[in-house]
């Protein structure tokens, strides 16, 4: 399927591409839940980004030997808990770079309700589909106090090309979005799951990166992760926070670290009207030509992503 194209349908000098790529959006249900029926049965919403082109071929990453990237393959999948840290340099025009994020909702921001801000996390930062592959696959473990659990496997939901670009509108300071574009499900199915989880055909949300040196910033639902689960970014990305609580994910390569803890606040489900651009994907609803499919496998119920419906 690739990252697709965007086409500008007028002239605004103050949107900047910083990159391009793929999204893919998941699911899982609630642990010994067979399937899941609707919100209520859900456990986690995530999405994954794969950066394919940008404003620079390459991006700077965390060291590979920290956080779950550095996780020994052999641990029965209990991964390390820090954050990331470290640097190493990625060219995401020749070399798949992933990142999996949470969102701590369980669905996106609702279009309705501009200005709210829904908090996530990245989960993993990896080079190697396979580790988001495992990431995201069933798991059988062991509990003291309820025995034996079944996690089910992350049902994907939707597919489509994304950008992360710098907006200078007039009277507001510089911005980044996050926009995207499904093409699966395709148009003509019921999108019933999408509905459900703010999953729209199309939307643009302004992102911003917390700062993990400022303790107990903003409301009480940003509390944010554990002390050993954050990140420690590089010092060039450390210093454009200065003393600010938020900053616009401006390079996007601050998304490339565990334990990144971000803002989503939902600018738009019209992206022409709002910044003059039109996404296009590469494919037209043919399966075959799923770039989810092929990278992942199918590795749980498809229904979600082909046709709509909950599994």
């Amino acid at each position: 399927m690739g990252q697709g194209q965007e086409v500008k349908t007028r002239n605004d000098p103050q949107v900047e591409i910083q990159e391009r790529g793929e999204i893919f959006f998941f699911y899982r249900p609630k642990v010994e839940r067979e399937a899941a029926h609707g919100t209520d049965d859900v456990q986690r919403l995530y999405i994954v980004l794969r950066p394919e082109s940008g404003e620079r071929p390459v991006e700077e990453k965390q060291d590979p030997h920290s956080g779950k990237e550095g996780s020994n393959p052999g641990s029965c999948g209990k991964a390390r808990g820090e954050g990331g840290h470290g640097s190493q340099e990625v060219n995401i025009e020749k070399q798949a770079l992933l990142r999996l994020i949470v969102l701590g909702k369980k669905s996106l921001p609702d279009p309705s309700q501009r200005g709210r801000p829904y908090w996530g996390f990245v989960e993993m930062v990896t080079t190697k589909i396979g580790d988001v592959k495992s990431a995201l696959q069933a798991e059988e473990y062991d509990t003291s106090t309820r025995g034996h659990r079944h996690k089910p496997a992350a049902r994907p939901l939707g597919e489509g090309v994304y950008r992360i670009l710098r907006h200078k509108s007039s009277g507001r300071k510089a911005h980044t979005h996050l926009i995207y574009k499904l093409e699966f499900p395709p148009e003509g199915e019921k999108q019933e799951t999408q509905e459900s989880l703010n999953v729209e055909r199309e939307g643009s949300f302004l992102i911003q990166i917390k700062n993990p040196d400022q303790h107990g910033a903003g409301p009480s639902q940003f509390g944010g992760l554990q002390s050993k689960r954050k990140v420690v970014f590089p010092a060039c990305l450390q210093g454009q926070f200065g003393q600010r609580r938020f900053i616009q994910a401006d390079p996007p390569d601050f998304l490339n670290y565990e334990g990144c803890e971000l803002l989503l606040i939902s600018a738009s489900d019209d992206i022409e009207e709002e910044l003059g651009l039109e996404l296009k994907g590469e494919c037209e609803g043919d399966p075959s030509c799923s770039d989810l499919l092929k990278t992942f496998g199918e590795t749980a119920p498809m229904d979600p992503l082909f046709r709509g419906t909950w599994a």
